[in-house]
């Protein structure tokens, strides 16, 4: 890789996949809506270490309206990490936002590749979702069935199929990466994590959905980054990729562990499971590990430690 697109660069992974390729001496130019589904102050902070850097050139491109053969035109990686993220927000009237977001964007980044010559077109690397499985019994591998239980999982699917049809018929180097319950510093404040560290340390209640027994396979954010540099080097047309971090609890268990790093005892407020949530994800990452090399390294406790030191800085800054 020399020179590299990274779109939604300002968000939670795009932002630290920036950090590192721009650590690696990579030209990085950084894609980004700045939509406001979280605050722009976060975005901004997010792009914090990245925008002073010389080989970092930042653009507010709309990915479903603006022109992107030029932008693509010389890069030799396009990391596809925008998107409209929740799976609870994504029912209703919204849905036409995660049409639009998700799959027209993800389709018109792929026509845009296409439309340069064979021997110039960047590999595409595409952040796709677990959510594309529905529930899990037990691990599950690429090959098993897709069932998602929300609109957000259909749109992340289908943009998913958008890669591997340009793929098969244009052969296009498009990668996709089934990312499982991503989480560390930066995280988006709308994602359990960040709410329940948020109450931590302001002091309020948490509310959890169901029961708490609901289990996810947490995967740290500085290992998603660790898998998308290996797809672009190793990845081939069409692959697909789950990336699980190996940390399999329930939210019970990271509450647990929030108040053990936070020193405090959370009151807990039960509110009904909602619509489109999963009972539990597994990631089978055997084909990660074997052709790509793999292996989460952060664990859930080191995972949460570092996500709160990021906090007490945030809010500590937010004025």
């Amino acid at each position: 890789m020399s020179t590299v697109i990274v779109t939604g660069c300002a968000g939670f992974i795009g932002s630290h996949l920036c950090d590192r390729l721009l650590a690696s001496g990579h030209e990085v130019i950084g894609l980004d809506a700045m939509t406001g589904n979280y605050p722009r102050w976060m975005k901004r902070r997010n792009l914090g270490s990245a925008a002073g850097h010389p080989k970092f050139h930042f653009m507010e491109v709309n990915l479903c309206a603006d022109q992107l053969e030029e932008l693509v035109r010389g890069a030799d990686v396009v990391f596809h990490l925008a998107a409209l993220p929740g799976v609870r927000s994504s029912w209703g009237p919204s849905f036409a936002d995660y049409l639009g977001s998700n799959v027209l964007a993800t389709q018109r980044l792929l026509e845009a590749v296409k439309s340069l010559d064979a021997a110039r077109r960047p590999t595409v690397v595409y952040a796709s979702s677990s959510s594309v499985y529905g529930d899990m019994e037990g691990p599950l591998a690429e090959d098993a069935p897709t069932y998602p239980r929300s609109p957000y999982g259909v749109s992340k699917l289908a943009a998913e199929q958008l890669c591997r049809v340009y793929a098969s018929e244009f052969g296009i180097q498009a990668v996709s990466l089934r990312y499982f319950t991503v989480f560390g510093p930066r995280q988006r404040p709308d994602m359990a994590v960040h709410r329940f560290i948020r109450a931590a340390l302001c002091g309020q209640p948490v509310t959890v959905y169901g029961d708490g027994e609901q289990t996810r396979d947490f995967t740290y954010v500085g290992d998603v980054v660790d898998a998308n540099l290996a797809a672009a080097e190793s990845g081939r047309a069409g692959d697909v990729f789950n990336i699980g971090g190996g940390n399999r609890a329930s939210v019970n268990d990271l509450l647990t562990t929030i108040e053990a790093v936070c020193c405090v005892t959370l009151q807990r407020q039960i509110w009904p499971a909602q619509p489109g949530d999963v009972q539990r994800t597994y990631a089978d990452v055997e084909q990660a590990a074997e052709r790509l090399a793999f292996r989460p390294r952060v664990g859930l406790a080191e995972g949460v430690e570092r996500q709160v030191a990021d906090m007490r800085r945030l809010y500590g800054r937010q004025s």
